[in-house]
């Protein structure tokens, strides 16, 4: 998966949402922004104290942090009652 060095987590920082390197940048802007069609070099120039690692890592995270099951449920449209007992 790689390394994950420049995603922070600080509680007075955003909340504590997954930020770049401690700045005021989250992950999910980023992830959203590349997600709007926004390519990493327009990134770079939009925000210019930002590396092309920076991005990476925010992807990375993005797509790892994508891979948790969520538990089943009456709220999940896709809950199937013969998989979970309540």
């Amino acid at each position: 998966m790689g390394q994950m060095d420049r995603i922070t987590r600080d509680p007075a920082v955003m909340g504590g949402k997954a930020c770049i390197r401690g700045m005021r940048v989250t992950v999910s802007m980023v992830v959203g922004q590349i997600g709007a069609g926004r390519s990493i070099e327009e990134l770079l120039a939009s925000y210019p104290y930002l590396e092309r690692e920076d991005i990476l890592q925010a992807l990375r995270y993005a797509a790892s942090a994508s891979s948790f099951s969520l538990p089943w449920s009456k709220e999940n449209p896709r809950w199937n009652p013969a998989r979970c007992s309540l």
